[in-house]
Formats: structure tokens, C-alpha cells, sequence
């Protein structure tokens, strides 16, 4: 649904606004697209008169002179977005959004257009009630920073996995602390590579650690069992937004998402019947349905009009950074052995029609850096069951099945002669640097390049996973102990993120990879190829 365009509010207006959305009197006439705050106040004498906002607010999709403004009422209530360019709210702009419905589980987004660019946006969503009209909710603020048009020093971070391995909001612990020391970075955005939330992961309420301790979670009906009904996937964003990290992290830093498994179920793919006693449905692909509608729901992201399911999409952040957010699940074949020798629908990993639009805008691409945002590592082995694979890497060898289509995409990246491409990846569950090498490829015609992974955020870490050659990966940085024991909690400090700058005078890109405290453990700096 489209919002009504922006509505310049004078500084009367505004003073009016502010004095009456900030306590208990709440003001006016149902806001049509041509008109203000205007008539008498109605006193409210109970806040459970008045909707509110119990998950906060978020911004996200930042995209040339765009943004997305998300928030969540808790009923029926149409949200409407102040803007503007100071703290103040001096000349500050409103826009009419959608009714927040139970369709939508009272999730609701504004779409921003012809904003400022390299200019911090400060803003505040409120929720008209569809009952009574004349009474509004408490403002919740939030802010982000605008695309630059211009050379621009950059700054972002990435990660993946969220409350994975039954690891759940501690609140002894401190809650999703990762959140907060990225949110102390003041990062322009942030990559989620997937695994938002564990639909088939149960938090039990606690966790007997190793040491004897017992690690506490904050527990929900929701996450009691795995997700097969909507509102059970719902109730698994509901979860991770249950935490003030989160919240207050949502509130400052534009987020990117994409997804992988876990949104849904643990290694699926389209199609798929499940052999798993914990479900009733067994229906992966009735699952993925209402798992992608939660996820669409729960994150501001833009919605194709054309493809209104569609998770892969594309981000210009001025003339140095362009970014190709991928969907590696919702289009690919059967997990299998993986060893075919030809492409076929079997042997989908990215899907022909993805495949070819990332052809397409790389090419086209004029950005000094194409980042990949990839939901899973190039070469590194993530298995299916004891004969399977669930990622493209099979093995050492040549390129076979899955590996084939990524061939595919590196010899056509070599032959376009497409430069500084990166690729940032998570869910493995711990931290790595690799740099891929033709001459110690198997297939070799590609041009050399690296690849970063960064997670968890709240799971357990694993690994290191087992390198295929086909590529010619190297570990340049491992973050964890080669022996480390599986499943090790968020306290025991190995959660792991990572961080982009791109200087605007010199185009270097440094990247690091930090760990929960905020400490970085590996840092390069990658030149550009003119």
C-alpha cells in the first residue's frame, strides 16, 4: 500500500504536535492527505485507551534518496511518520501511512522518498486508533543516515544468527549484548545475512552450561515449539524484539536483511516433505509461504509490487559501494549428493531469473565496490545429513552440481572484467577470512577475490567448517580454536561480527572482524583495482 506524500508541518503546527503526543492529552481530526493536527484536544485518563508501540520502531532499505520506516501497534491503528533533519524537528514533514490490521499482524511501513542525501534523519511514528480516531499513541523516535550522492567515507557492519541452539534473551547475561556493541559503533547500516530467527529452534527456559552454571532464557508460548502456524513465526520476530538491544539497536542503525534456513526450517529447500517428528505439517513449501510472510512483515523492507515475495534486491550507497543482497533458498534444487556434471533445475542454488539480474546489475554497476551480501559461504562444506549437501561446496574436486551455476557467475565476472568484488557472508557460526585464489583452483577461471564471515549474534558457535578447493579458498584469519567443542554459549564470548570502511579519498576498503566485546581480532585493507 502506498503512504500519502509528505506534509510540511510550520513550527506552530509542530510545538502542537510535540506538546500533545508527549503525555497523556492526545489532539485532534482524523489525518486525511491534506490536513494537520487541528481540532481541540481529548483527554485520555488511561494509556490503555490509546494504542501503542511495544516493539519500537525501525528504518531499513536505504537506497539512493529512500528509506523504509517500520513499526508494529498493538491493534488496529493507522501510522503516520514525522521527519526531518535535526533533533528538534524543526520543518519537520509527516506522512500518512497505512492501517497497522490484523492481516499484518499490526505491522505496518512508510515508504520515504526525495530525501536529503548524507544527512542524519531524526523521526517519530505514531498510531492513529482506527476506533476513535482522536486518539493517538505515545511517539516512538528513531533516526538513521541517508545514502551519500557524493564521495563519502563508508561505515557499515554485518553478521547473521540470532537466538539460534536454544541461546535466548538472558537477561542475567545482559540480553543480546552484540546488538549493543555494534549499535556503539554507529555503523551507517547493517547486513543481517540471515538466520533472523530460529523457527524450528525451542528456548527452553534454562540451559545447564558446562561449568555447572545455568544460563536463564526469557521463554514464550511461541518459541515452545517449532513455527508452523503464521502466528507461531510471527511470535519468533516477536521474541528477538523482546529485547532492548534489539530495540534500541532497530532504533539507530538501518538494517538490510536477507534470509536463509532458519526463517523457515533447518536446511530446506522448496518443495521439500519433512521427515521430522516435531512437525504436523510436513509441508516445507506451506511452511516457507508463511515463514516468508513473517519475515516480509517484521522487517522494513521494500515490497516489489511485481514480485510481492521476492527477498533478493540490490542497494546503491553512492558512487562507491553498491550492494547485491541474495536469496540462496527460496530458488534452488533438492539438497543431493551434489555431484552432477551439467546444470539442471536440480542443480539450482541461486535460480536462473536471480542469476541473471545479478549478472545483470553488476555489469552495470559504476560503484568502486560490488558487495555481495551472501547467505551462505562460497567454500566452505555445510552438509545435509550423512550423503547431502545443503550449500554449494561439495567436496574438493572440479566444479559439480550446485557449483556449476557459481562458475557460471565467477567466469562471467572475469570475462566483464566486473572489479572489487567482495563477498560477506554468515551461517556457520563463527568468524573467518578467505581469500579465493584461481591458481590454487580447481576451476580456475575467475578472478581472485575474498570472502568475509561474520556470526553468530545470539547462537551457539560451531566449526571451523571443512574448505573445498574447487575455488581455491585460503584461511587468511580463523576466529575460533580448530578443536573448539559444538554448541558453545553466547557467554563464553565467541559471537563475532564485521565491519566495512571505505575511505572516500583513497577508495580503500578496510575490513575487521570484531568479536562480542567489540574487539577486533582480524583487519585488511583492500586496495581497488582501477
Amino acid at each position: 500500500m502506498k503512504s500519502n506524500p509528505p506534509q510540511k508541518l510550520n513550527r506552530r503546527q509542530f510545538l502542537l504536535r510535540s506538546a500533545i503526543t508527549s503525555g497523556g492529552i492526545i489532539a485532534t481530526n482524523v489525518l486525511s492527505k491534506s490536513q494537520v493536527f487541528a481540532q481541540a484536544p481529548a483527554i485520555i485518563t488511561s494509556d490503555k485507551e490509546r494504542p501503542t508501540i511495544p516493539y519500537g520502531v525501525a528504518s531499513g532499505d536505504i537506497n539512493g534518496n529512500r528509506a523504509i520506516i517500520w513499526s508494529r501497534s498493538d491493534r488496529p491503528a493507522r501510522m503516520i511518520v514525522e521527519y526531518a533533519t535535526d533533533e528538534s524537528f524543526r520543518d519537520a514533514q509527516q506522512v500518512v501511512g497505512p492501517t497497522a490490521s490484523e492481516a499484518s499482524d499490526y505491522t505496518a511501513r512508510v515508504y520515504l522518498k526525495n530525501l536529503p542525501s548524507s544527512q542524519q534523519i531524526f523521526y517519530r511514528v505514531t498510531f492513529q486508533d482506527s476506533g476513535d480516531t482522536k486518539i493517538y499513541s505515545a511517539p516512538a523516535e528513531g533516526t538513521f543516515r541517508t545514502a551519500p550522492a557524493y564521495r563519502q567515507n563508508i561505515f557499515f557492519a554485518w553478521s547473521g544468527d540470532t537466538a539460534g541452539q536454544g541461546w535466548g534473551i538472558n537477561p542475567d547475561f545482559g540480553g543480546m549484548k552484540i546488538y549493543e556493541t555494534i549499535r556503539q559503533l554507529n555503523p551507517d547500516f547493517f547486513i543481517h545475512s540471515g538466520d533472523t530467527i530460529y523457527a524450528d529452534g525451542v528456548i527452553q527456559s534454562e540451559v545447564n552450561l558446562d561449568d555447572g552454571s545455568i544460563w536463564k532464557n526469557i521463554t514464550t508460548a511461541e518459541k515452545s515449539k517449532v513455527a508452523e502456524t503464521l502466528a507461531e513465526f510471527r511470535g519468533n520476530y516477536i521474541y528477538n524484539l523482546l529485547d532492548e538491544n534489539v530495540r534500541r539497536f532497530n532504533a539507530q542503525v538501518p538494517i538490510l536483511a536477507q534470509w536463509d534456513d532458519h526463517e523457515v526450517t533447518n536446511n530446506w529447500y522448496p518443495g521439500e516433505i519433512l521427515d521430522d517428528d516435531r512437525y504436523t505439517v510436513k509441508d516445507v513449501s506451506l511452511l516457507a509461504q508463511r515463514g516468508n510472510q513473517a519475515f516480509l512483515e517484521y522487517f522494513p523492507i521494500r515490497i516489489d509490487g511485481d514480485d510481492p515475495t521476492r527477498i533478493y534486491r540490490s542497494f546503491k550507497y553512492g558512487p562507491l559501494l553498491d550492494i547485491f543482497m541474495l536469496d540462496e533458498r527460496s530458488y534452488r534444487g533438492p539438497n543431493t549428493e551434489n555431484r552432477q556434471t551439467e546444470q539442471s533445475e536440480e542443480t539450482a542454488f541461486l535460480g536462473n531469473a536471480q542469476v541473471r539480474w545479478l549478472k545483470n546489475r553488476l555489469r552495470k554497476s559504476t560503484a568502486t565496490w560490488k558487495v555481495i551480501a551472501s547467505d551462505m559461504p562460497i567454500g566452505l562444506v555445510v552438509r545435509d545429513g550423512s550423503t547431502k549437501f545443503e550449500n554449494a561446496a561439495n567436496g574438493d574436486g572440479p566444479a559439480l552440481g550446485r557449483e556449476l551455476e557459481l562458475a557460471d557467475l565467477l567466469r562471467f565476472i572475469k570475462q566483464n572484467n566486473i572489479s572489487n568484488v567482495v563477498w560477506l557472508t554468515a551461517d556457520v557460526h563463527y568468524t573467518a577470512a578467505h581469500y579465493y585464489d584461481p591458481n590454487k583452483a580447481q576451476f580456475q577461471d575467475f578472478k581472485p577475490f575474498w570472502e568475509f564471515v561474520a556470526g553468530p549474534l545470539n547462537s551457539g558457535t560451531f566449526g571451523p567448517n571443512q574448505l573445498d578447493n574447487t575455488f581455491g579458498p585460503e584461511v587468511k584469519f580463523l576466529g575460533i580454536p580448530t578443536d573448539l567443542k559444538p554448541n558453545r554459549p553466547p557467554s563464553e564470548g565467541l559471537q563475532f561480527f564485521g565491519t566495512v570502511k571505505i575511505d572516500s579519498s583513497t577508495e580503500v576498503m578496510t575490513v575487521a572482524l570484531l568479536n562480542l566485546e567489540g574487539k577486533t581480532l582480524y583487519s585488511v585493507d583492500l586496495s581497488p583495482e582501477k
